[in-house]
């Protein structure tokens, strides 16, 4: 697919390494499935890697972490 940010790139798969933060908690996913643009390097996640990447967060939010580093497994 075109990228919509850059609007220049094409999308391949790959991985890369998603970083969320809420408050004072930075949650670090590494390896993570997605399209990403040739270009700009903005990726895209499936809703079914998007739903699994945020129960991976809440559940490292709910055990009180302040920094988490996970590797996503499929």
């Amino acid at each position: 697919m075109k990228c919509v940010i850059c609007k220049q790139g094409r999308t391949h798969s790959g991985m890369t390494t998603v970083t969320l933060g809420r408050g004072h908690i930075t949650v670090i996913i590494k390896d993570v499935p997605a399209e990403i643009c040739e270009n700009c390097g903005e990726y895209y996640l499936s809703e079914e890697v998007t739903e699994k990447v945020h129960d991976l967060a809440e559940h490292a939010v709910q055990h009180g972490v302040e920094i988490e580093v996970l590797r996503y497994v499929a």
